[in-house]
């Protein structure tokens, strides 16, 4: 769900290992085109496995996305994911998430508005709705929370949430 993202592009630049998992291969293929790398492909199972120097994208479903596969992770980064699952995937998702990254610390980035006015993705996910998915296993820190400039899609007010979550 990492897409095509221009974290990624700034991750790297500051010496980070990216691991990264997309659903659609076009995603994958223009942000190595992006960043003028020629990966490695490999198909691991149900996962095609993109691979260059410090970045491993893995293209596919995420819950196919083991930790084995994965490997280990120091920190996750969640700009865009859960906000793109309709409520019914959150659950398994979060718990996925949790346990292939084996508890890593996470920040996540969350947006909270009326969804009544503006269908999703990205969706709105409460506070309390991130308590009740990660509190469980993490300390929980709101570390900033912002009106979104322009509001959601135009059409109703909204905040940007930048949650810390660690053990």
């Amino acid at each position: 769900m990492c897409g095509k993202t221009l974290d990624i592009a700034w991750l790297l630049s500051n010496g980070y290992h990216v691991a990264g998992v997309e659903l659609v291969e076009s995603a994958v293929e223009q942000l190595f085109a992006e960043l003028a790398m020629m990966p490695k492909i490999s198909v691991l199972g149900e996962i095609k496995h993109y691979s260059a120097q410090n970045i491993d994208i893995y293209v596919g479903d995420i819950f196919a996305v083991s930790q084995e596969l994965l490997g280990p992770v120091d920190a996750t980064y969640d700009r865009a994911a859960l906000v793109a699952l309709p409520k019914d995937l959150r659950r398994r998702y979060t718990a996925h998430l949790i346990d292939i990254t084996n508890k890593s610390p996470q920040l996540l980035i969350a947006y909270h508005y009326d969804q009544k006015l503006v269908q999703g993705p990205p969706f709105s996910i409460s506070n309390e709705e991130v308590s009740q998915h990660y509190k469980g296993c993490y300390n929980l820190t709101l570390v900033v929370s912002t009106a979104v400039e322009g509001g959601m899609k135009g059409k109703c007010e909204a905040t940007e949430n930048v949650w810390l979550l660690q053990l």
